[in-house]
């Protein structure tokens, strides 16, 4: 099991994922947050770059915050 502390800035014009000098990550996202559509964007853009199933990535912390603790079970 891994823990990531990530930082995402929803409503972006692209998706990317930054990783910064202190070890987290800072993810733009295009969905809105609204409705968890911007936290199922991260779930999926983090389990597809660590080609991992989604099943295997769950937000810990900060649901509805923009850091999260995110952990993977790989």
């Amino acid at each position: 099991m891994t823990v990531l502390t990530v930082r995402v800035k929803p409503n972006a014009k692209q998706q990317k994922a930054v990783h910064l000098d202190d070890g987290s990550w800072l993810l733009h996202l295009k969905a809105p947050p609204q409705d968890g559509r911007a936290n199922q964007e991260l779930i999926v853009l983090l389990a597809q770059g660590l080609d991992i199933p989604k099943t295997q990535v769950h937000i810990r912390s900060g649901h509805t915050a923009r850091i999260k603790r995110v952990e993977i079970d790989a």
